[in-house]
């Protein structure tokens, strides 16, 4: 006899989706380094632009952690590795196995551009898995067992924090020996990402958990 499937909340599979794809977009997005302007007191700022797609995974998780608690969070946050790895293995596929048409002249400018090496790979992977679970045991911590509390400002204080593991864990895995200078490129990463996070977080985290809300009531 068939079991019957658990049915899962509506605005937890669409989160989960969003938060799939979102995953494999902030890699390739990240090949881009975009200026934030300039700025008082900070001068001018500059990031990767894979960090818009990654305080999209913040908000989602925290999302997640709000609306089903920290333990389904996690779990979206280990799902989330799928996407990643399968995404970067077919990448190195379609680099260096699958030969391009004779026609297409841009190989060179595609492999440039997507294909990380492997220390890069797994500083990324790294650096997702221990910042992402971090701003989700932040944020639950912080709930203090009132889910509600101060929603934006617990997202926010775990946002910041995850953002600065992230940039230490990744840049320092990266380039760590090269000769770089590691220090200056961890701090104007860090500023950037904390106030793209000052800006982007608490309105969003609103938004998301009042759509979740609203998904689920309908059923």
């Amino acid at each position: 006899m068939n079991q019957p499937i658990p049915a899962v909340p509506r605005a937890l599979f669409a989160y989960s989706l969003l938060y799939g794809g979102l995953v494999v977009l902030a890699g390739v997005l990240g090949t881009k380094l975009a200026s934030l302007g300039h700025w008082p007191m900070l001068g001018d700022l500059a990031v990767e632009s894979g960090i818009f797609a990654f305080l999209m995974l913040v908000v989602l998780s925290s999302t997640v952690a709000e609306l089903y608690g920290r333990a389904t969070a996690d779990r979206l946050v280990r799902y989330g590795f799928v996407p990643l790895i399968v995404s970067m293995l077919l990448l190195m596929v379609v680099i260096h196995v699958v030969p391009p048409a004779s026609f297409w002249q841009d190989q060179d400018a595609f492999a440039r551009l997507l294909g990380q090496g492997a220390r890069m790979q797994f500083a990324g992977l790294v650096s997702y898995g221990i910042s992402q679970t971090l701003n989700v045991a932040v944020f639950a911590r912080l709930a203090s067992g009132g889910a509600g509390r101060a929603l934006w400002l617990r997202a926010w204080i775990a946002s910041l924090l995850s953002q600065v593991v992230d940039t230490v864990l990744f840049i320092g895995i990266s380039f760590a020996g090269t000769g770089l200078p590691i220090g200056q490129i961890m701090e104007g990463q860090i500023i950037s990402k904390l106030v793209l996070s000052t800006i982007m977080v608490p309105p969003l985290i609103l938004v998301f958990v009042a759509l979740g809300r609203r998904l689920d009531a309908k059923g």
